[in-house]
């Protein structure tokens, strides 16, 4: 696996109303860039997603994949490996989101290899780039109020 690409960035607002954006994944292709489609395929006992297929079109990749999710410290980190992809042969990534005086710093993590060669530095640059593009779209959909009753059916 290769090595993580991290960035973070500061969300006006509590980390649950962070976290339920994160877990609401019918709206990801209103703010996830590259996000066509997120279909939950099962839930865990919490009602949160376990297993999640993403259909993904950001040039130059283009797939169809299923990430299985873990949800851990009460709506402060939510973790995903893939289960099966077609170019991605690998992810993995994290959303940890921390307390930062009446704002949630949140911090994205991911490492991806995939099937079309590609040299370690243009991957890690790409890397950044889909972090940072997830990282500004989620801080505009969760301070724009937008889904944050839906995740848990509330």
């Amino acid at each position: 696996m290769a090595d993580l690409t991290t960035s973070s960035i500061e969300v006006e607002a509590d980390a649950a109303q962070v976290m339920s954006v994160i877990a609401d994944f019918d709206a990801y292709p209103q703010w996830a860039t590259g996000v066509k489609r997120a279909d939950v395929l099962e839930t865990g006992p919490n009602g949160r997603a376990r297993q999640v297929r993403m259909v993904l079109d950001a040039a130059p990749i283009r797939d169809e994949y299923v990430l299985a999710y873990e949800w851990h410290d009460d709506d402060h980190l939510v973790s995903w490996s893939l289960v099966e992809g077609r170019v991605l042969t690998a992810m993995t990534g994290a959303y940890e989101l921390e307390p930062a005086g009446g704002s949630t710093r949140v911090t994205y993590r991911l490492a991806v290899d995939l099937s079309i060669p590609m040299i370690g530095m243009l991957r890690r640059k790409a890397e950044k780039v889909v972090i940072d593009t997830a990282l500004k779209g989620l801080k505009q959909r969760v301070e724009s109020g937008g889904g944050m009753d839906s995740a848990r059916g509330d």
